[in-house]
């Protein structure tokens, strides 16, 4: 286990401009650091505490010492914080000691959202501290309305400016082309379960709102080619359904102050047989990169119904069982 610690300390500022400027509006720098190493941060004027695992806490405090520095040459944003974390060597690593995930509670409009299970508590966790994340496995594990909880948060405490959903339009052999009325009204039925999922959290009605105002956008991947996206959570749902160089397209369009959350199921792959998903490219390739999580659910992490676990379970088995046959042949 991780030895806990709450360190005490006074940086070297006076108590206006620039202990604003280190603290951010709203206290905004200091909860990021807190997400990103695992953390909670108090201060009454230049003295800070800092609680939570040993490592990390340290790590906190030669952050905050260095902004302090810098808080006196230029007027701090998040990502200077951003800048100043990455810096860390190991400040990805934090969580892989032994150490439980922080617990992570999600507030919206109609309440909080908690996890439930140590694997949802990872994935909230890993979302909390990393940019990109991957949230791998079966339907009804959560993946994808947690993220939407995640990213409705992240609004509603001004962490971003806007929400970005995006999903591949090839279920079922069918393309955009095909479909009538305009872009939204051809996006909008493979975005279901995201507005499922937003009107739940925060109503129909704010939901039109946001959306109207382009605070909450819907696109479909192929449009997201020679965007770089900034102070934005975006969430690429059904990602099984990529090709290799979709996915490497969208992770490229991650910009500063942005989380993106790619989630998918490998069973559910409506691809040609002869292409790759991209979805399960990444995982292979990008596995052990700093900055990117992975969290792999599987049927006993299935929230639904509970013959929804059974059901997969079998179809899992049925998979496994004509893998080893086509390996013996």
């Amino acid at each position: 286990m991780s030895q806990e610690e709450n360190l005490e300390f006074a940086l070297d500022l006076d108590e206006g401009e620039r202990l604003a400027n280190l603290c951010g509006p709203l206290d905004e720098h200091l909860r990021q650091i807190e997400l990103r190493l695992g953390v909670t941060i108090g201060n009454r004027g230049p003295v800070f505490r800092v609680a939570g695992p040993k490592r990390a806490v340290r790590r906190a405090q030669a952050v905050l010492n260095d902004l302090a520095d810098e808080s006196a040459l230029v007027v701090l944003t998040p990502e200077h914080v951003h800048l100043r974390l990455q810096s860390e060597p190991e400040a990805e690593h934090h969580g892989h000691d032994g150490a439980q995930p922080q617990d992570v509670v999600i507030k919206v409009k109609r309440g909080v959202v908690r996890a439930r299970g140590p694997n949802q508590q990872r994935y909230l966790h890993a979302i909390a501290t990393h940019d990109i994340n991957f949230g791998i496995g079966p339907a009804g594990t959560g993946k994808t309305f947690l993220a939407v909880a995640m990213a409705v948060e992240a609004l509603n405490e001004s962490r971003i400016q806007r929400i970005v959903l995006v999903r591949p339009a090839v279920e079922a052999g069918e393309r955009l082309g095909f479909l009538p009325g305009d872009l939204a009204q051809k996006v909008d039925p493979y975005l279901r379960p995201l507005y499922d999922a937003l009107y739940e959290m925060l109503g129909v009605e704010r939901v039109m709102k946001l959306v109207e105002r382009n605070v909450i956008e819907v696109a479909p991947l192929a449009y997201m080619r020679g965007r770089t996206l900034n102070d934005a959570f975006v969430i690429l749902d059904e990602a099984q359904n990529t090709s290799v160089e979709q996915m490497k397209m969208f992770l490229t369009r991650i910009g500063f102050g942005s989380t993106a959350v790619v989630t998918g199921d490998l069973t559910q792959i409506d691809l040609p047989r002869h292409q790759r998903s991209g979805l399960r490219d990444a995982a292979d390739v990008l596995k052990g990169v700093n900055g990117i999580s992975f969290t792999f659910f599987s049927a006993r992490d299935v929230v639904r119904h509970p013959l929804v676990a059974r059901i997969v379970e079998a179809y899992d088995a049925r998979d496994a069982e004509r893998e080893r046959n086509s390996e013996a042949s």
